[in-house]
């Protein structure tokens, strides 16, 4: 199981990266355009930071230039890439040549999943919570994804997650990676009750800890 972070800000890959456990970082073209610099001066902030991989998602929109596109990205990020691939003909091509890790993103159905497995992709990238808002259950569609895809070597990161419970639900429902916004990030390590519990061990208990503060 991996978790990546969700975003192309720095600060948030900073902060993500002090964390210790998490494992890259993914982005797309509202991502970036939210960053509010010039995309070549986003992905060198993001190289800076040093957590990769970095996945990308290419916005040119035939093979040929998506190659230039990925080439063009290579030259500026000199750290492990993911390309992630919008499902559209021309995205399904590019995939096909096997020239890069490539992640076939916005995925909703298990046929476009098994195509992307047949064109060779590494990954299929699921929006969970835009597609239970959508379609009603995006658990259900990660659940079906999984089990089309079993036995291949095209794993699945789902995306579009807004709660640690929604991030524990995907990948109960058969998801191998997570993508998430810093805010969940943070939130997966902390509930009332845990948080209770340290306050009274904090409150009661004695340690080496507590002895060397004081």
């Amino acid at each position: 199981m991996k978790i990546l972070l969700d975003s192309a800000r720095e600060a948030d890959a900073r902060q993500a990266k002090a964390l210790g456990w998490v494992d890259g970082i993914t982005t797309n073209p509202i991502l970036m355009a939210q960053a509010g610099l010039p995309p070549a001066d986003t992905l060198h902030r993001l190289a800076d930071v040093g957590l990769a991989p970095l996945w990308y998602q290419l916005t040119a929109k035939d093979p040929d230039t998506m190659e230039h596109e990925a080439q063009a990205l290579l030259n500026l990020f000199f750290q492990p890439v993911v390309l992630k691939i919008a499902p559209t003909p021309a995205g399904f091509q590019f995939v096909a040549r096997k020239d890069h890790t490539c992640a076939v993103t916005a995925v909703y159905s298990s046929a476009q999943a098994l195509a992307a497995c047949a064109a060779g992709a590494d990954y299929v990238i699921v929006y969970v919570n835009r597609a239970t808002r959508l379609m009603g259950d995006g658990f259900s569609l990660v659940h079906d994804i999984a089990r089309v895809l079993e036995g291949t070597g095209t794993h699945i990161l789902a995306a579009s997650i807004k709660s640690a419970d929604e991030a524990a639900g995907a990948v109960a429902a058969g998801a191998h990676m997570l993508t998430l916004p810093l805010n969940v990030l943070l939130s997966m390590t902390r509930h009332p009750f845990s948080d209770q519990a340290v306050e009274q061990f904090d409150r009661e208990g004695t340690g080496l800890g507590k002895l060397a503060a004081g």
